[in-house]
């Protein structure tokens, strides 16, 4: 009786040994296991552009005529309107240049002075038909001639000296005046500097930078991955550096049709308007990122994509019903932004998903 009974004891023993670790090994199964309900909300498809906040237009001020900065009217950050004065530039001739347009307005008087001479006895023979019509005119397109070669030399030197001059009914002088309504962006030279004027062979020197800041753009840069997803007035949503939390709307305009290379990487230049900017003062030269939107979508199950795996081409997820089920279960998924994305079927709202402990790594 007593073997019966210590052989029962040894039995029970085993078991509850066994159960004691099954339900131990179940236990620690179970440890850091989480669920994620499927929940409604919007996703947004959108490629990114890298660029800075520029005028849709800028120019570049320079001067017509070689010589000094006597003086400047305005300064950076100054508004100014058409045809307001910038700069009075000074000639500063070399003595050559002086002594060859005061010696050339001297020869060509001279000559005037003779012609005008001759031009007036052939007059009188004319008056008295004592010479031909064509010898008549033939001392007239000469009197006429000197005359002009004359008063270009002369022209030629008021500039020299003074920078001041008259060519037929245009008034020439040394004032240089804004050619736009807009904001001095920079000023690049100072009074005394000297200038190099642009002509048809040389660029000239650069005086000052101006440019209408009441029409700004965003001018940027989007990976060759993105850019066929693009096209002309989608929606773009840009957030300046320089502003946090602030955020600009504007209207795609403009993808460039060529790449370039930029730190090693193709990209396509874009061009963005600002159609909304509210209260916010933009300078020019903000660095901005823009979010252009591609697609989105409103009221739709979403679940993070950390928890779609994919078996033979087929995506799935772990459900776990109200009895703490979990099952495998086929799913068809939708628009992603790379952290969320739709659950198009296989799926219903508030239904819970098994999100796994990442696996541990040991050692040997």
């Amino acid at each position: 009786m007593f073997k019966k009974v210590f052989m029962s004891i040894i039995v029970l023993a085993v078991i509850g040994g066994v159960l004691f670790f099954a339900i131990d090994g179940a236990a620690k199964k179970g440890e850091g296991l989480k669920t994620v309900p499927v929940e409604r909300g919007s996703i947004i498809d959108k490629a990114l552009a890298v660029g800075q906040i520029e005028p849709k237009l800028e120019i570049a001020v320079k001067s017509k005529i070689s010589g000094i900065v006597r003086k400047t009217y305005v300064d950076i950050g100054d508004y100014v309107k058409a045809g307001d004065p910038l700069f009075d530039i000074a000639p500063d001739p070399t003595p050559l240049e002086f002594a060859e347009a005061k010696r050339q307005v001297e020869i060509y008087q001279v000559g005037y002075t003779n012609t005008k001479r001759e031009f007036d006895r052939v007059r009188a023979l004319k008056d008295k038909q004592l010479i031909s019509h064509q010898q008549y005119d033939s001392q007239l397109a000469q009197h006429d001639e000197a005359k002009l070669r004359l008063e270009l030399a002369q022209e030629k030197l008021a500039l020299i000296e003074s920078g001041k001059s008259r060519v037929a009914d245009r008034e020439v002088d040394n004032t240089i005046r804004s050619p736009i309504a807009g904001t001095v962006l920079s000023r690049l030279v100072e009074e005394g500097d000297p200038v190099v004027p642009l002509t048809s062979y040389q660029a000239g020197t650069e005086l000052m930078t101006l440019a209408e800041m009441d029409d700004l753009v965003f001018k940027g840069n989007v990976d060759e991955i993105d850019v066929g997803k693009l096209s002309e007035g989608m929606v773009v949503e840009i957030e300046i550096g320089a502003i946090p939390n602030e955020k600009v709307s504007g209207v795609l305009s403009r993808i460039s049709p060529k790449a370039h290379k930029e730190e090693g990487s193709t990209v396509f230049e874009v061009e963005i308007i600002l159609t909304d900017v509210g209260s916010i003062f933009l300078r020019a030269g903000y660095s901005a990122n823009a979010d252009i939107i591609i697609t989105r979508k409103e009221e739709i199950l979403l679940i993070p994509e950390r928890l779609v795996k994919m078996e033979d081409s087929v995506m799935q997820v772990e459900v776990q019903d109200t009895a703490a089920v979990i099952a495998t279960r086929e799913i068809t998924t939708g628009l992603s932004d790379g952290i969320n994305i739709e659950v198009v079927e296989g799926l219903e709202e508030g239904e819970l998903l098994v999100e796994r402990p990442p696996k541990e790594i040991t050692g040997d």
